[in-house]
């Protein structure tokens, strides 16, 4: 994301704090929001896509997907 959108995205949550957004600005304040959390969320999956780890043997290979069930996620 460049740095202009990062400075908007900051400018309108400093003028949330002090006195409110318009209509239009609320929502060129979600859609900064969404399309940074996009960004960072396809860097991190990128990062984590690209981590190898070594066993104490010395054989490496890549890390698993989290099974989608777990104490933090219930079956449905």
């Amino acid at each position: 994301m460049e740095k202009e959108k990062i400075q908007r995205i900051n400018e309108l949550a400093k003028k949330r704090k002090a006195g409110g957004l318009t209509e239009e600005e609320a929502a060129e304040q979600e859609a900064l929001r969404k399309e940074y959390i996009s960004g960072f969320r396809d860097n991190l999956k990128q990062l984590l896509d690209s981590v190898v780890v070594q066993e104490p043997d010395g054989t490496r290979h890549a890390l698993k997907k989290k099974n989608q069930e777990g104490p933090g996620n219930p079956a449905v």
